[in-house]
């Protein structure tokens, strides 16, 4: 059976205090932590960081906690700059460190970095062909509709490049080229019926094994759902806004996603909450459906949200003891 692992996404922007969530989730014996881009500041996002380089300083004050990007943006970057980044984290974090990329969205892209955002899986396509070929084999020479790449007597160095996820498409593309998936805000019966199915699809069109799905959830160890439903509303709200999350949770049943408004159905398909047997009942779902990793958003709720976080994070060590 392939490892299993329980990640936790890292979020926040002062980065001694980033950096002291991590130490703590290694402490606490959860095998990974994911760190989002904070990208451009908009209305939707008023979080700046360079996640690279916190993920590059926690590798020097960690010693065995998988690191990840989930995910840097690919158009602000040329995919050999991502190269020399990768080969930098595989000293400081030998076979800890899993690169994370993905196009972002729409609107950001265009209003901030001045990109047209056509295509993006054709974009993202020729990014993933480049990063890999010099990661893997030390060279390419790659001239695409969007990229070109020529370099050579690279040393080979082992990282996984991951890709972000939401409609069948893109989980089929990070089946076919990638070595794995990174779901957000997807159900966990969307990720079984569609997104394992479309990546399992992708490899064998390509005739290589299916790669890992790190499937994303939110998790609060509160056993008031109400006080955890506004959590989730505030935490989320601008994702319904977005036209591939809308599209994804018609796809996953949820009709009412054409309003643009999260309804307590969809919320209660991404969100685990109650008490600790509860919350294993439904990661051990998540991975009977077949998902290599779990990523937990933490959602504090209720009168003491910091005791609540607290009891879910001692939960996610102890759980992640036990696969």
């Amino acid at each position: 059976m392939p490892e299993r692992r329980v990640g936790l996404e890292v979020p926040g922007s002062d980065v001694h205090e980033v950096l002291g969530d991590i130490r703590q989730a290694e402490d606490l014996g959860i095998q990974a932590v994911w760190m989002t881009t904070g990208g451009p500041r908009t209305a939707d996002n008023n979080i700046r960081r360079d996640t690279p380089s916190i993920l590059a300083a926690a590798a020097m004050c960690t010693r065995t906690i998988q690191l990840g990007t989930a995910i840097v943006l690919t158009w602000p970057r040329h995919p050999l700059s991502f190269v020399e980044y990768c080969e930098a984290m595989a000293q400081l974090a030998p076979g800890r460190f899993r690169l994370g990329v993905g196009p972002g969205n729409k609107a950001p892209i265009e209003r901030t970095y001045g990109f047209a955002f056509e295509r993006p899986l054709g974009h993202l396509t020729e990014y993933v062909r480049i990063v890999r070929a010099v990661l893997r084999e030390g060279a390419v020479d790659f001239t695409g509709r969007y990229y070109r790449a020529q370099t050579a007597d690279n040393e080979p160095v082992d990282v996984p490049v991951m890709i972000s996820a939401v409609r069948p498409k893109s989980f089929e593309l990070a089946g076919a080229c990638t070595d794995g998936a990174i779901s957000w805000l997807c159900p966990g019966a969307y990720l079984r019926d569609f997104a394992l199915p479309a990546m399992a699809a992708g490899a064998k069109k390509s005739g290589q094994p299916p790669p890992p799905l790190i499937a994303h959830v939110a998790l609060s160890l509160h056993e008031d759902w109400d006080e955890v439903e506004t959590v989730a509303r505030e935490r989320f709200d601008s994702y319904m806004r977005r036209d591939p999350y809308v599209e994804m949770y018609r796809l996953a049943g949820f009709t009412e996603a054409e309003e643009r408004v999260w309804s307590t159905p969809m919320l209660r398909s991404l969100v685990v909450s109650g008490d600790e047997a509860e919350a294993e009942r439904r990661l051990r779902e998540l991975f009977a459906f077949g998902s290599g990793e779990i990523m937990v958003s933490v959602l504090p709720a209720g009168r003491d949200p910091d005791a609540c976080r607290q009891r879910t994070l001692k939960f996610l060590g102890d759980f992640a003891r036990t696969l």
